[in-house]
């Protein structure tokens, strides 16, 4: 599969969990499908589900917010989650959800191949970096997996629930944005 328009395609039709019944739209990722900075959420929210688009409520604000504090935006990178499909009331995605779209992150990651690789909140980073991670002790710590730099950053949403947060995490935007100028010669920030 080396095609995003065929991928995208596949996905948008996909019926592999329950979530499918439920849903309003497959939010499959947004953003440079050549970029070299690949962000992860653990799933779409409401606003997410109505529009189709990862990260568009008032945590997605936040987001573009905390990209633009270190030249980002995104036209520069790629946005994706953990689970294509909003689970009901925002509740965490479940495992069995999980494993049925990691195909389809594994696909992007594969058709993307960024160097650097951000999960956004715990669940994203136990599902990408290692089962075990404990967002309050690990976040901005870098690991590698696959040949990707990897790290995660508290959940946008977290930090609109607990702004004591924010400090730590503007410490980790700007860590992410020194490994970008190390790694990254096509991400002019």
């Amino acid at each position: 599969m080396d095609d995003w328009q065929e991928l995208r395609r596949e996905c948008l039709e996909c019926r592999g969990c329950g979530l499918a019944e439920t849903r309003i739209h497959v939010v499959f990722g947004d953003g440079c499908q050549t970029a070299e900075v690949l962000f992860v959420g653990e799933g779409p929210g409401q606003s997410e589900d109505e529009q189709g688009v990862p990260f568009v409520g008032k945590a997605g604000q936040l987001l573009d917010d905390m990209l633009e504090m270190i030249g980002l935006n995104r036209t520069k990178v790629y946005i994706g989650n953990t689970v294509k499909c909003r689970p009901p009331r925002n509740r965490d995605p479940l495992n069995v959800e999980m494993a049925a779209c990691r195909g389809w992150l594994d696909r992007q990651i594969e058709l993307l191949h960024p160097k650097i690789l951000v999960c956004l909140g715990r669940i994203a980073a136990k599902e990408l970096i290692k089962e075990d991670f404990r967002i309050t002790a690990e976040h901005g710590k870098w690991f590698v997996r696959d040949g990707m730099q990897m790290m995660a950053l508290y959940h946008p949403s977290a930090l609109l629930r607990d702004p004591m947060k924010r400090p730590e995490t503007f410490e980790d935007l700007k860590g992410l944005q020194a490994k970008i100028r190390e790694l990254c010669p096509n991400t002019k920030i």
